[in-house]
């Protein structure tokens, strides 16, 4: 499974969407599915899938697909494989 294979498949388990739902665009509270508590299960699934532990400041960033992208390529986490 690639990269972009896993992030698909943790915000759409995350948020319980279907995954032609999950693009760069998608912002949090945009969606009824994207709300707090299910941020915190998205941020549970992303350091599963990824094997890291995401700091706070980096959690409360992750605004959006694309910030969650950048977000992980802190963690050496390569979406361009």
């Amino acid at each position: 499974m690639t990269n972009l294979e896993k992030l698909v498949d943790a915000f759409s388990t995350g948020l319980a969407i279907g995954p032609e739902k999950v693009v760069d665009e998608l912002e949090y509270n945009t969606i009824p599915e994207w709300d707090s508590t299910a941020h915190m299960i998205l941020i549970a699934e992303l350091e599963d899938q990824f094997k890291v532990m995401l700091d706070t400041d980096d959690i409360i960033d992750m605004s959006s697909v694309a910030k969650a992208k950048s977000i992980l390529a802190k963690y050496d986490v390569d979406f361009n494989a």
